[in-house]
């Protein structure tokens, strides 16, 4: 049967295969395993690069200095992609990418092969090297004609062959840029061809790490221990969020995915940590969009002896380093919005925040006048949401989007916060706030609940939530209950999401462009018909991958096609891969297509 695989190769793949099969015909393994010892990168040979001295001038009375070599000149070994080749008979240019950026390599024939044997430069660099490959050089740095710091060649080594060529970014003389891997989604599903050929997008992700290294500098510096908690959880907890659901084999048991640290990092408050913080994943079972993927991180962090006031101290701080650190200045400009991160942020309250927007003070207001008041204006509630709910969504609907410097929305009513203290001067609200950003959350925060006896009563209210259909209400975890009875000091605790950070820091408006491998829909397959569905119809086997070459996947694709159109098919095929495959005569295939009719 005819090797499908071979089929669905385009013509450069085939032709990379070719090259391939001929380096190890000339005994040059196209993978090997020895390391190749890299002493410079393409950045760092630019920025350290020194001229050579002056030793006169010229006809035209142009500096002329003295000639690189190997001698007086810095020898380098590098190694990178192959991402541009310029042959000029017997010398070529080059352009290598490493990890770091691009330098110009320059290949000289003789240079490479200074004994009679060429095919180094003739064959193997000329005809078998392709873009996308990784070579390792060795030369000597020097600046070309055209004033371009180089690489002069003296060896050079094949790392490892590219069989699918990449897509080349082309740029015409009035800057105009096509063949651009621009598609979103193709970019996100092979994030790896996006790193390669797109500029910036490994600098965002660079940043990202910086964000990270920084806060954690800034953490431990504080005096506060990283932990790590379990992903896998007997109760779903820390959060109003639906999970997902696994099943533990050796416990025989359903199990959560974690949707927040929070209730496993108090624990260890309970135990003596004075403070303690995590930076993990999480996993919600809910929408995605341009701001939100069902699996992001978090960090959270909860601080012995401490309130939401020190806490938002604390976190304008840190933002304000952890910008500065990305962005060399406190400011990012987002979209011509230029944000702010120096501090202090404004503190606003959130039933101030809806009065402010809507003219509603729903301050002593029951949960069927705050629901009436929903639906007057016109927004998608029902009788599942409770008050907490409600205020929630009106917040969201009026007030979030509005919020683009940084603020910090405070008090939020006891319905919305099941795991914060009450408010220490206002009845009915808590002490948890908000950091607002670009018209998105960034933190969220609170004086921590740590009366026992409270916190079991919060939770039997989110119960009642559940038991009048809200799926995003919490469940009792009675250990944690337990730990909170043997006593919690005052304590504060702050969940930052490092994804939308990480959007704010760079200037991104997407969740994929800050994640390297986002969650996708699975790709889109060509549906096929087995071979036996066509053999039925007396195909043989051996031509039913010829028939999906020509794109008749599924039997129903042959239907009304004329036996000579699809004789002619087949035998473009069977000519342009070099099949030893007879093709059917134009009765059979009138036999089998009669089949159909």
């Amino acid at each position: 049967m005819v090797d499908l695989k071979v089929l669905e190769l385009s013509e450069q793949e085939i032709v990379r295969r070719q090259n391939m099969q001929a380096l190890r015909d000339m005994g040059i393994e196209p993978y090997p395993a020895a390391e190749f010892p890299v002493t410079a990168w393409s950045t760092d040979i630019v920025q350290n690069f020194v001229d050579l001295p002056i030793i006169g001038k010229d006809e035209e009375g142009n500096d002329v200095r003295e000639q690189a070599t190997p001698e007086n000149s810095p020898v380098v070994s590098i190694a990178g992609r192959v991402m541009s080749k310029r042959i000029m008979g017997k010398a070529a240019f080059a352009e290598l990418q490493d990890s770091k950026g691009r330098i110009q390599v320059y290949v000289q024939r003789d240079a490479i092969c200074p004994d009679e044997d060429k095919d180094m430069y003739n064959v193997v660099f000329k005809k078998l090297l392709d873009l996308g490959d990784f070579i390792g050089v060795k030369g000597y740095v020097f600046r070309t004609k055209t004033g371009e710091i180089s690489v002069h060649v003296m060896e050079m080594k094949l790392l490892s062959k590219s069989l699918k060529p990449l897509p080349i970014v082309k740029t015409d003389a009035d800057g105009n840029v096509y063949d651009s891997f621009d598609d979103p989604e193709l970019r996100y599903r092979q994030r790896y061809v996006d790193l390669v050929v797109n500029a910036g997008v490994k600098e965002t992700f660079e940043k990202r790490a910086i964000i990270v290294r920084t806060m954690r500098r800034i953490l431990d510096e504080a005096g506060y221990t990283e932990v790590e908690t379990p992903i896998l959880q007997m109760i779903a907890g820390g959060a109003t969020a639906r999970p997902f659901i696994t099943h533990f084999n050796a416990l025989n048991q359903d199990m959560y995915m974690r949707i927040a640290t929070e209730l496993y990092l108090k624990r260890l408050i309970v135990g003596g940590f004075e403070g303690v913080y995590e930076m993990g994943k999480n996993f919600r079972n809910e929408g995605m969009d341009k701001t939100h993927n069902p699996e992001f991180t978090c960090m959270e962090l909860y601080v012995s002896y401490k309130d939401y006031n020190w806490m938002m101290s604390f976190t304008e701080k840190m933002v304000e380093e952890l910008c500065t650190a990305v962005n060399g200045k406190p400011e990012v400009e987002i979209d011509g919005q230029v944000i702010s991160f120096k501090a202090p942020y404004r503190r606003l309250p959130i039933l101030e925040a809806i009065q402010e927007k809507t003219g509603f003070d729903c301050t002593g207001k029951s949960e069927d006048e705050i629901r009436a008041f929903c639906k007057e204006k016109g927004m998608e509630v029902d009788e599942t949401m409770g008050k907490g709910k409600l205020i929630d969504e009106l917040f969201g609907e009026f007030c979030e989007g509005s919020y683009i410097q940084p603020t910090f929305i405070i008090d939020y009513p006891v319905e919305m916060s099941p795991l914060t203290k009450m408010h220490r001067s206002k009845p009915g609200l808590t002490e948890r706030f908000e950091l607002m950003v670009n018209g998105k959350e960034l933190a969220n925060a609170y004086s921590e609940l740590n009366d026992p006896i409270d916190q079991e009563e919060r939770f039997k209210e989110q119960m009642r939530l559940a038991a009048k259909g809200d799926d995003e209400a919490m469940i009792i975890d009675h250990d944690f209950l337990r730990a909170l009875q043997y006593g919690m000091p005052p304590t504060s605790g702050i969940g930052i999401g490092i994804d939308r950070l990480a959007m704010l820091m760079t200037g991104k408006f997407a969740i994929g462009e800050i994640m390297l491998f986002p969650q996708m829909k699975p790709e889109k397959r060509i549906p096929k018909d087995k071979s036996e569905a066509f053999v039925a119809l007396g195909f043989p086997e051996s031509i039913v991958p010829i028939l999906y070459k020509c794109g008749y996947n599924l039997v129903s694709d042959l239907t009304g096609q004329k036996a000579q159109k699809v004789q002619q098919q087949i035998g473009e095929v069977i000519k342009k891969y070099k099949l030893d495959i007879e093709k059917p005569s134009v009765q059979d295939l009138e036999e089998y297509l009669g089949h159909l009719a």
